[in-house]
């Protein structure tokens, strides 16, 4: 399993992913979930992928190739803005389906894959996208400024409390990390490292790109510190008062 979030903000976009794959007591693999694809100063986009590894890994190779290939076919390089973009990577990952859904299915093997794209090309303002296993996609909205893949539930909480169109991009790269750290506890399957990436709006370049491992001393903060304020904030909280009330239902 994995888990990865994406926020859209005024200032620009913050991305982050964990890199476990196939966790058991005795069987942990690691794996990036991140891909960049950039062209400073004109686009810059980041895909970040869940679900079956072997379909996501032909879908980022079937990208880069005809990126390569330059034969005149679309790819990331010659999409005029990402609304295009969301659709050539949705079209490429039915094309993955076509070649392997029939022998997936014949042993037993769902198609699994879910994406989320997000950059900024030209003078257009920067986008986020969640793409789905079936090539279709949604946008995110001011409403809904985020998106998350993967092991998603136990990160949720904090971000949908937190974030707004307005939050700074340390502020969304903190919040970011805090929920990684809820999915973390709560999963065995997600883990470190995990890969940060921070766009900023107009820049048409990936501003900043580190791996955080376990040893990293500000997500080992961010752990505990979090950790410690959660149990003083539960402390403070007055116990409900119902012993010696009685059936209090309805």
């Amino acid at each position: 399993m994995t888990y990865c979030v994406s926020m859209l903000l005024d200032a620009g976009m913050v991305f982050l992913s964990d890199s476990r794959t196939n966790a058991g007591v005795d069987h942990i693999n690691t794996f990036r979930k991140m891909s960049i694809f950039q062209r400073p100063g004109e686009r810059v986009m980041v895909l970040m992928s869940s679900g079956n590894l072997a379909i996501t890994q032909q879908l980022v190779s079937m990208l880069r190739e005809v990126m390569a290939i330059q034969d005149g076919r679309e790819n990331l390089w010659t999409v005029p803005n990402m609304f295009e973009a969301a659709r050539h990577v949705g079209e490429m990952l039915r094309e993955v389906y076509r070649r392997d859904s029939e022998a997936l299915n014949n042993f037993g093997i769902d198609f699994t894959a879910a994406l989320i794209l997000g950059g900024q090309i030209g003078n257009e303002q920067p986008r986020l996208f969640h793409v789905y296993a079936a090539g279709n996609f949604i946008e995110a909205t001011p409403d809904t400024p985020y998106f998350q893949i993967g092991e998603s539930k136990y990160g949720k909480p904090i971000i949908d409390r937190v974030v707004k169109r307005h939050t700074s991009l340390d502020e969304a790269a903190k919040l970011a990390l805090i929920s990684m750290d809820s999915t973390i506890r709560s999963n065995l399957s997600v883990g470190v490292p995990l890969d940060l990436a921070i766009i900023k709006t107009d820049e048409l370049k990936v501003s900043s790109h580190i791996s955080i491992d376990a040893k990293n001393e500000y997500f080992a903060m961010i752990r505990n510190r979090w950790s410690e304020a959660l149990g003083h904030a539960f402390d403070e909280l007055p116990n409900p008062d119902l012993l010696g009330k009685g059936d209090l239902s309805l």
